[in-house]
């Protein structure tokens, strides 16, 4: 196995990072920061970002077959153009719950787009607090971003076994996808969202992408939303 290296490439400050989702077409990243309303793009050639404020907590982003992206904002799934920034909504649930919204989302490999409202939480191990979004490697293993865990972990989902362990100088991961050139990349959301003044100055890079390589397995692409 290779030297592994963890960089973050994307300041990004965000609130609570989620939801990143690779986009082989463009070589970006897209991912949320759920309470500042925002979809985001990272362009990984130009190291540019854009973004794209809704108008309600956007809690998952994720490819289109037909073009553009859709995106649980609130509690409606919406269909977003990133050309025009224009957003279309495609349902909603829940309305006569005004405090209620999506707390993740992701699209299946038949092409359906499912989120939830509410998830259990389960605890992992003491040390790594709670396990939250996660990807899985060509090899059909679980990779878990622990959060106040600062790390992501390798699991055999057949035995529970953890088989890698990458711990990050950051507390709050949050998310993990595979991405970059065949997919031998990871990239890691995480959050600044409950961290006092001294956190932050602990962790100026909390709320960043970060990037990891040379973990010696690849990823798979994205299932695409058919809808």
């Amino acid at each position: 196995m290779s030297s592994i290296k963890i960089e973050c490439v994307l300041r990004e400050n965000c609130r609570c990072g989620e939801s990143p989702v690779w986009e082989e077409a463009s070589n970006s990243l897209l991912f949320v920061d759920i309470p500042a309303k925002k979809v985001c793009r990272w362009d990984s050639l130009s190291k540019q970002v854009q973004r794209m404020t809704m108008d309600a907590p956007v809690s998952s982003v994720a490819l289109r077959q037909s073009g553009g992206y859709v995106a649980t904002v609130g509690t409606k799934f919406c269909a977003l153009n990133w050309e025009d920034q224009s957003a279309v909504v495609l349902a909603t649930v829940d309305k006569e719950k005004k405090n209620n919204r999506f707390n993740d989302g992701k699209v299946d490999p038949a092409g359906r787009y499912f989120a939830a409202n509410r998830r259990s939480i389960y605890k992992l191990e003491k040390e790594e607090q709670i396990p939250d979004g996660m990807c899985i490697d060509v090899e059909g293993k679980l990779w878990v971003a622990c959060y106040n865990g600062g790390r992501v972990i390798r699991l055999d989902p057949e035995t529970g076994k953890r088989l890698q362990t990458v711990k990050l100088p950051v507390d709050k991961t949050t998310s993990c996808c595979f991405g970059g050139k065949d997919y031998s990349e990871m990239y890691v959301t995480c959050a600044r969202d409950g961290l006092d003044s001294k956190g932050l100055l602990q962790q100026p890079e909390a709320g960043g992408i970060f990037k990891i390589t040379g973990l010696g397995v690849k990823g798979i692409p994205p299932y695409p939303y058919t809808g």
